[in-house]
């Protein structure tokens, strides 16, 4: 996931929310600017946990002895923990509140890496994997939702879209140091955002829509007035709060089964079906055993391809990003889709030149390039894309329902795809890249054939396109 990416899962006070900018001349904004920057440092855990194992797969087999099954649990048991924490994470937000849950995690985060860091065998380094996972599982849901609420309108979307940067910034920071330092030494590294986040939590405050969807008036007040400046006039921007939440308190409550019903079926089609192409492309086995592919496929020194595949995600992020609400968001997906099929072509090709002893001196080329190609197209669409239509085209109601149900989808291909990557490498690496392409190709059709355009429309205007 990438998860990537879980943004927007759930946006209780943005989707349908008339929140009136209230951030005036008079206003100050550096207190929501810190606050999205110690939130963010979850954000760059995210990533740091995700690309932790395709730098140190080699190291860690050797020093533990681990054979590939118990490397291949060590690499995707973090999808499972990170499953169950983004399912949970819902009622633990709105329970402990956005920073409480922020807190948490961490907690979770550093103990699994101290775990990793000490392990002497599979069951510890297993376990500290799985806590690492939990505790990112609520980070991927929690983040988002904490800038979105506490952003003025004018800069919400720019500051949400600083999440999945940070996220591609700690994957590829993870990246970057395991070509330097030891395994043992990287786990420590994975602290140091937790660090940051818990101590930077002290200084910020809790998000103001939490606050007032519990009942604490006097504390959302003084949480608004804080984050938009004490002299800024915040009375009609706090009405519109509260009459926000009163309306989103009095609508039913919606279970995951009442999503399968003719009402909702076909935004579950849409969203089920963009995660489950967004997993089976095959991003989390390359993404987490890049060097291992940059070995098999014959690369001298496979950190030179870890490093240029860290290096390529940032600015291709940023680009998609940019491209985002210009060029559309279907335009964006099947670009998106086609690049990963053209990367994972290359790559399948290097494999089965190297099988068949032909034009050899072509086969890491080919690898590096397909691999890299491959994550520039991702970063640009597939990764971000999906989790934004999400959450376009459920309603406001709905929106935790179908959240969880999205994420467990989400996660569970996640884990299938990082678990089996080492075993399919092993029987047929050509297979493998070809049978990525393959699910590239079906993303394409289901793309132009079931997904709507969401670009500049309004959540009625997608609701009638949908059930038209």
């Amino acid at each position: 996931m990438t998860i990537d990416e879980c943004k927007d899962l759930e946006k209780p006070f943005v989707e349908n929310a008339k929140i009136v900018d209230c951030e005036n001349k008079d206003g100050s904004i550096w207190m929501v600017l810190l606050s999205t920057c110690v939130a963010v440092c979850g954000s760059f855990e995210f990533g740091s946990c995700v690309g932790y194992s395709a730098p140190t797969q080699s190291e860690i087999r050797n020093d533990l002895n681990l054979t590939l099954a118990e490397y291949s649990m060590f690499g995707s048991i973090i999808t499972i923990g990170a499953m169950i924490g983004a399912v949970t994470s819902g009622r633990i937000a709105d329970f402990i509140g956005r920073k409480g849950a922020m807190r948490m995690s961490a907690i979770f985060c550093i103990t699994g890496w101290l775990a990793v860091y000490f392990s002497m065998g599979t069951l510890v380094l297993d376990m500290g994997r799985f806590l690492t996972g939990y505790g990112i599982g609520i980070f991927s849901y929690v983040v988002p939702v904490y800038i979105a609420e506490i952003a003025p309108k004018n800069l919400r979307g720019g500051l949400t879209t600083i999440n999945q940067l940070m996220i591609v910034c700690g994957s590829s920071a993870a990246y970057l140091l395991g070509t330097i330092i030891t395994w043992r030494n990287l786990a420590l590294t994975g602290i140091l955002p937790c660090t940051f986040l818990l101590v930077g939590l002290l200084f910020i405050p809790e998000s103001p829509r939490w606050l007032a969807k519990v009942g604490l008036e006097k504390e959302f007040e003084v949480a608004l007035r804080k984050l938009r400046g004490k002299d800024a006039d915040v009375t009609r921007e706090a009405a519109e709060i509260q009459a926000y939440v009163d309306t989103l308190q009095s609508l039913p409550k919606t279970q995951i089964f009442d999503l399968f019903g003719s009402k909702y079926i076909r935004s579950v089609i849409i969203g089920v079906g963009l995660m489950v192409f967004q997993q089976f492309i095959g991003i989390n086995g390359i993404g987490f055993y890049a060097s291992q592919t940059f070995e098999s496929a014959g690369l001298s020194n496979s950190n030179i391809g870890t490093i240029a595949y860290a290096v390529v995600q940032v600015p291709i992020t940023i680009l998609g990003a940019f491209l985002m609400d210009r060029s559309g968001r279907r335009p964006l997906l099947m670009v998106s889709a086609t690049g990963t099929f053209v990367g994972c072509f290359l790559t399948g090709a290097s494999f089965y030149l190297k099988g068949n002893d032909i034009l050899l001196e072509w086969v890491p080329i080919l690898a590096v390039s397909g691999v890299l190609v491959y994550i520039s197209a991702f970063s640009i669409g597939m990764g971000a894309v999906p989790w934004v239509i999400m959450s376009e085209i459920f309603p406001i109601h709905v929106k935790s329902a179908a959240g969880s149900l999205v994420v467990l989808v989400n996660w569970l291909g996640a884990w299938a795809v990082s678990y089996t990557f080492g075993f399919l490498m092993a029987w047929t690496s050509t297979g493998t890249f070809m049978l990525y392409a393959g699910f590239s190709v079906l993303t394409i059709l289901f793309v132009a054939k079931v997904v709507p355009e969401t670009k500049g429309k309004t959540l009625e205007e997608i609701q009638a396109i949908i059930n038209s």
